[in-house]
């Protein structure tokens, strides 16, 4: 990734979070939901943890060695 970019997405990611504190859930159907940006860090925590396990699975399980057929 360029720097550029980098920058870029921290600067998206912190904004979401200063957004999250400026306008709060007025709804929120859950007492977790009370909590101010608890739907971003969830969701970033859920995609991580998502693409860690199919890595893992990946490496696990899908692929071979070079010579599997050999």
């Amino acid at each position: 990734m360029t720097r550029k970019l980098r920058r870029f997405l921290y600067t998206v990611a912190v904004l979401t979070c200063v957004l999250g504190f400026v306008f709060p859930n007025k709804h929120p159907h859950f007492p977790w939901q009370k909590v101010p940006v608890y739907d971003a860090v969830f969701g970033f925590l859920g995609s991580v943890l998502i693409i860690v396990f199919a890595k893992w699975l990946g490496h696990r399980w899908i692929m071979r060695d070079e010579d599997y057929y050999g």
